[in-house]
């Protein structure tokens, strides 16, 4: 099986290790020129709402809440909104989550809770289903216009709260606090923006953030055994720190500066967090201790932007991982390669085991593990709070 630290090829491009050495920059240069014309997109629309040409709509009497990131895929939004969610229905706010729905097939707005009979995710898309499934008592709206969805989210359910879920970029609704996610384990990536690198926007936009949650690399005790190593693995794994990424050789610290892109935002609060397995769901929807499948083969399934940290995972967790069947992020499943994944599990004697986002497109009935996890704050819980709003809350979070 790959490596879990074997980069896939667009990880290679948008997170190289090292310099890119001169070649590969002439390679890459056709790319580097449609990233100008990118870049110059993204300038103009971002002067035109700096100089108040183009107008961010504020909904009255609703706090927004927006959680999004600079790098395209990966980088952990989808666990940082659904802890978010959960603190605020703690704390005993109405809440509800404004989503895009990336990669459905429809265009109509739709709005469903998690108490209710949830929509496919063809309709929904994977997201929207995987926040409903773990926060049922949170509203969700799914639609392209995010302002419409605010006011309804007002006027039709009489919610206080949204969550604009990817939106940093989506700057037609005025919010009241900015999260923008970033995971120190690649930082900016190479600092282009695409199609050469993963930003979406220019580096200089991290400024607009009101606070920075920094998701913190996973460390060898974030499971509850240490990893398996079969006796064919002998030899240590390439190292997967970008070079952008502070080693433990220099003296500052990523959420200081994140990375060198911002040495002069001190202003700019940061949360710092770590995501760790909690829990491993059966193909019945019952909950398992972490430890359940320790030791024992397993069948990867997974279409993440970024699969090595699922592989990792897995290995932290101590499953025995034969193989592994990985696609491009919210790819849909076909029936196919679906039977094409039992029957290659089948001839490693593992069961398959994949991640939330990926079960909600998997069919009823299809066997497999979901690993769950969670977000657990190291630092800055009193910036968190007080951009939710929950000075005053009571702390039982």
């Amino acid at each position: 099986m790959t490596s879990p630290d074997a980069p896939t090829a667009i990880e290679r491009v948008f997170y190289p290790p090292s310099p890119e050495p001169w070649g590969r920059r002439a390679l890459l240069s056709p790319l580097t020129l449609l990233s100008w014309t990118y870049a110059a997109a993204v300038h103009v629309r971002g002067a035109l709402f700096d100089a108040g040409l183009l107008r961010a709509e504020r909904v009255e009497g609703l706090k927004v809440i927006s959680v999004g990131n600079v790098n395209v895929g990966g980088t952990g939004k989808t666990p940082a909104v659904l802890h978010l969610a959960e603190q605020l229905v703690q704390a005993g706010r109405k809440v509800g989550i404004l989503t895009r729905g990336y990669g459905r097939a429809s265009r109509e707005p739709l709005t469903f809770i998690g108490t209710e009979p949830l929509p496919s995710s063809e309709l929904a898309g994977d997201e929207p289903l995987l926040l409903a499934r773990r926060c049922p008592q949170v509203r969700l709206f799914v639609g392209s216009d995010r302002v419409a969805s605010a006011y309804r989210a007002r006027d039709e359910f009489s919610l206080d709260t949204v969550l604009l879920d990817d939106g940093f970029q989506h700057r037609r609704l005025a919010r009241d606090e900015d999260l923008v996610v970033v995971d120190e384990s690649v930082g900016l990536g190479n600092g282009h923006m695409l199609p050469r690198g993963p930003l979406r926007e220019p580096p200089a936009s991290l400024r607009r953030a009101t606070l920075f949650w920094l998701r913190a690399p996973a460390t060898a005790s974030d499971a509850a055994v240490l990893p398996v190593t079969r006796p064919e693995d002998t030899r240590a794994p390439p190292s997967t720190t970008h070079l952008l990424v502070p080693t433990e050789a220099r003296s500052e610290r990523f959420s200081d500066t994140l990375g060198g892109w911002l040495p002069s935002s001190p202003g700019i609060p940061r949360v710092r967090t770590r995501y760790r397995p909690t829990a491993w769901v059966d193909p019945e929807g019952n909950l398992h201790p972490v430890t359940a499948l320790t030791g024992q083969p397993v069948f990867a399934l997974a279409g993440l932007a970024r699969p090595g940290g699922f592989l990792k995972t897995l290995q932290s967790l101590g499953t025995d991982v034969r193989d592994a069947a990985l696609f491009p992020d919210h790819h849909r499943f076909t029936a196919d390669e679906l039977r094409d994944v039992q029957a290659r599990a089948a001839r490693q004697g593992g069961r398959v085991v994949t991640t939330e986002k990926d079960a909600v497109r998997l069919p009823q009935g299809f066997d497999a593990w979901v690993v769950r996890l969670g977000v657990e704050v190291l630092e800055g819980e009193s910036h968190l709070r007080r951009a939710l709003g929950l000075e005053d809350a009571p702390r039982g979070l």
